[in-house]
């Protein structure tokens, strides 16, 4: 169950069983994580969210309401913020299934949000709400992640709010090359929890 909430709307909740009367996509894409390592050539399958948001959630909302971003939770609380225009993007999927296998537990069954052109933390995993806002948030993007489960806070892990892959968007304010020698030493620590199923992976 999918819960849709905020902006006005009245909440309802979508059956996961109705995105089956939606159009299916596969995508092809490699996943990248903020620290430095990627997975490659990954076939997913689901709905485009783009589909989905423009059947089932504009026709909620009031035609007085513009929505600018939208937080994505998990069932493991994992929340991640993203803005409409990137969620809209092509390649932006709610999916079900990896490699022609259903989601396993720590892939984030049994549907998670799926945005290769972003790093991986805006993947939310165990997707169950969907929140919709007319202004950004007032939080930092991508809470309770890898990087707080292993307690590192404060300025140096302020999450860039796009996190565009290609502009190496890692941090709210600092140059991600700069970044890249720091955060490859995490990618030991995020793999052993990732391993043990944690849900800190989601932050990726």
């Amino acid at each position: 169950m999918i819960k849709i909430i905020g902006a006005g709307i009245t909440p309802f909740a979508v059956a996961l069983a109705d995105l089956a009367t939606l159009p299916r996509r596969e995508l092809d894409a490699d996943f990248h994580c903020v620290a430095g390592w990627s997975a490659t050539g990954l076939r997913w399958e689901g709905v485009a969210f783009k589909t989905f948001y423009r059947s089932v959630i504009r026709p909620a909302i009031p035609r007085s309401v513009t929505v600018t971003h939208l937080a994505f939770a998990g069932l493991d609380r994992y929340r991640s913020i993203a803005t409409i225009e990137d969620a809209m993007a092509d390649d932006v999927l709610l999916a079900e299934h990896l490699d022609g296998l259903p989601l396993d537990t720590d892939h984030g069954a049994p549907l998670r949000l799926v945005s290769p052109s972003q790093y991986g933390y805006l993947s939310t995993k165990h997707l169950c709400v969907i929140e919709l806002h007319t202004e950004p948030p007032n939080e930092n993007y991508g809470s309770v992640s890898a990087l707080t489960g292993l307690g590192l806070r404060g300025p140096l892990f302020q999450r860039h709010p796009r996190a565009r892959v290609w502009n190496e968007e890692r941090h709210r304010y600092l140059p991600g090359a700069a970044l890249r020698p720091l955060y490859r030493l995490l990618i030991p620590p995020i793999a052993f929890l990732s391993a043990r199923g944690s849900h800190s992976d989601s932050s990726e």
